[in-house]
């Protein structure tokens, strides 16, 4: 049996399964192979209860998935000159100065907030009574009601969980560059964005509020005991996690103009749109991004510190992560894989050597985003 035949079976069969195992509501997932389609398939339902099947087009909320699109917003802004990648924060946020510990004054960088090195957190991935949540600080999924230079002023408040470029937490950090960004510019985050990355690619669907919100699928958490279907979401809706902090989720906040724009969580988009985006960075970041640009935004840029005991032979570049050695997490992805995912249910991954660019929007967290799903589609999409 040919590859493309017995890999698109695979995949098949899988998404037949998540449906039938009540894992998953629907997904939309599409994978090119050297720049050309080779898999493309909508699953399940938009919205469930409304019988809304999922479609191609159906809009989803990125979440997580908005930083490498930020991160590569940063890095054109390099480019033009408004910024440089080593100039400290204070540059452009000059009441921003969160001390470490000890008390002392500590230095924060844009690359440190790229690379999530900077000492921050998020509330959600704190066990236990978390000092954000304490502190009234927003992840950017909530609709919090405060502006994003009142979270940068409670965030600035508390203090930082190591010194700067000594360790990798994932972080607020890409909230705080929208802000720097803002004011690095002289724009709102969301023109911004569309100037530099979403109308040079064409990606017509991708924003921070839904343009159609008839076609934003409804969002839907894990099914609260096994073999449970999957709860649809309220407005707000708290999710626990086994060895982490609680999420809150609001899924109205995609068509909420009155939310702050979250660099970190923000971005609403289709999977054709965010192909677009990834293709143009595999390609080397025409027209969005020079070269160089679009390697470092992928590369390892911290190669004596790692992303945590649950992603072995992983490390982190500019906004996404970079698959450092296979062997250790049993992936079938090729070293320098690049790969990110979102809490709402999204993920993707790029093996630039096996030529491969794939994109996994569903509508179910956390399945869709860390559960067992995301490394069977990977290993579906590899011939043995």
């Amino acid at each position: 049996m040919p590859n493309t035949e017995k890999v698109t079976q695979a995949i098949d069969g899988l998404l037949d399964r998540v449906l039938a195992e009540r894992r998953l509501v629907g997904a939309a997932v599409l994978i090119h192979r050297d720049g050309r389609p080779f898999y493309s398939k909508a699953i399940g339902f938009a919205d469930r209860e409304a019988g809304q099947p999922m479609r191609p087009d159906t809009v989803f909320r990125l979440a997580s998935m908005t930083k490498p699109i930020v991160s590569a917003t940063t890095l054109a802004c390099a480019e033009a000159g408004l910024l440089s990648i080593e100039d400290e924060v204070t540059r452009f946020l000059p009441d921003f100065r969160p001390k470490t510990l000890d008390g002392n004054e500590a230095k924060i960088t844009i690359r440190h907030l790229l690379t999530h090195t900077a000492g921050l957190a998020y509330g959600f991935l704190q066990p236990g009574e978390s000092p954000y949540r304490a502190a009234g600080i927003s992840d950017g999924i909530d609709r919090s009601g405060i502006s994003l230079a009142e979270n940068m002023r409670r965030l600035g408040g508390l203090p930082l969980y190591f010194q700067p470029g000594t360790a990798w937490l994932y972080s607020l950090a890409t909230d705080v560059l929208g802000a720097v960004l803002e004011q690095a510019s002289g724009q709102s985050l969301p023109a911004l964005v569309q100037d530099r990355i979403t109308r040079p690619l064409g990606m017509t669907d991708s924003a921070f509020i839904a343009a159609a919100p008839e076609r934003l699928a409804a969002a839907y958490a894990d099914a609260a005991a096994p073999g449970g279907e999957p709860r649809r979401m309220t407005e707000p809706f708290a999710l626990p996690q086994a060895e982490a902090g609680t999420v809150y989720f609001s899924p109205a906040r995609a068509t909420d103009a009155g939310a702050y724009p979250s660099g970190g969580a923000g971005m609403v988009g289709t999977a054709s749109d965010y192909m677009r985006f990834l293709e143009a960075i595999r390609l080397g970041g025409a027209p969005i991004l020079q070269p160089a640009s679009a390697a470092a935004l992928v590369a390892d840029a911290i190669p004596d510190l790692g992303i945590g005991p649950t992603d072995p032979g992983w490390g982190f570049g500019l906004g996404v992560s970079h698959l450092r050695d296979p062997a250790p997490s049993g992936t079938k992805q090729k070293a320098g894989s690049w790969a990110w995912g979102g809490v709402y249910g999204t993920s993707f991954w790029v093996d630039p050597e096996s030529g491969i660019s794939a994109i996994a929007l569903t509508n179910t967290s956390l399945e869709g985003c860390n559960g067992l799903f995301t490394k069977e589609i990977v290993a579906a999409a590899y011939p043995d």
